[in-house]
């Protein structure tokens, strides 16, 4: 069908796809990207040596001395400087009398 110069029609109009139908698809196309980079990265990586994992000691990079504990009390027992009742300051005392 000829429609004007040099203009060819199908019969249908051509639907324009508006930007709100393109940013919801292209969010979930390009998270469904990301997760299958991902799950390849994971797959291709492989399985770790579990012998290896399981049979070695951590090290944390601490150094233990093996000491003896002492025999007498360090510290003497702790003695108030004050005994009887503290007394109370000028503001608290009360009236005189």
């Amino acid at each position: 069908m000829r429609c004007g110069e040099g203009t060819f029609s199908t019969g249908k109009e051509i639907e324009t796809v508006s930007t709100r139908r393109i940013k919801p698809l292209a969010v979930i196309g390009g998270s469904a990207v990301i997760t299958a980079a991902a799950l390849a990265g994971a797959i291709l990586q492989g399985p770790s040596g579990s012998s290896a994992v399981a049979g070695s000691e951590m090290s944390t990079g601490v150094t233990v001395t093996a000491t003896t504990a002492p025999t007498g009390v360090p510290i003497p027992v702790a003695q108030p400087s004050i005994k009887g009742p503290a007394p109370l300051p000028p503001e608290e005392q009360g009236l005189p009398g």
